[in-house]
């Protein structure tokens, strides 16, 4: 059992250079791809994302909000799911609020590029693995 749940999530968080997250495609089938990790995270419910607006994943968000992001540290072999919701968030508030030096690698307009947008998750609950054993817990607000 996870003495502090947020402390642990969130150090396996921050060492990890890969994220997996999920969506829902039209025929109501998991998709999950790896992506950059979260640009910035409050505590282990809120994770902002950068992404192409027009990504596959996006349309997918905007028909269905449900989502997973998962987090592996394969040297221990351990990791933890997040279930909750995406946002789609194309204000610029909400941009400029992530956007980093060298973004315009992916995105050549800058920061108002249309086809930039902020994937904001919201996580609800979570399974974490280590030591083979599960523990599930509830995400704090």
């Amino acid at each position: 059992m996870m003495r502090d749940t947020e402390k642990t999530i969130g150090n396996l968080i921050d060492k990890q250079g890969v994220a997996f997250i999920s969506s829902v495609d039209k025929d109501g089938f998991p998709n999950t791809r790896a992506m950059l990790p979260p640009r910035k995270r409050e505590g282990i419910h809120t994770f902002y994302f950068t992404t192409n607006t027009s990504s596959l994943k996006v349309a997918q968000y905007r028909k269905n909000e449900k989502a997973c992001i998962y987090f592996c540290d394969r040297r221990f072999f351990r990791g933890v799911m997040l279930t909750g919701t995406v946002e789609v968030l194309e204000d610029a508030a909400s941009k400029e609020m992530i956007w980093q030096e060298g973004d315009t690698m992916y995105y050549p307009k800058g920061v108002t590029d249309p086809d930039y947008c902020v994937l904001k998750f919201t996580a609800e609950k979570g399974r974490y693995y280590a030591k083979f054993q599960t523990e599930e817990f509830q995400v704090p607000l």
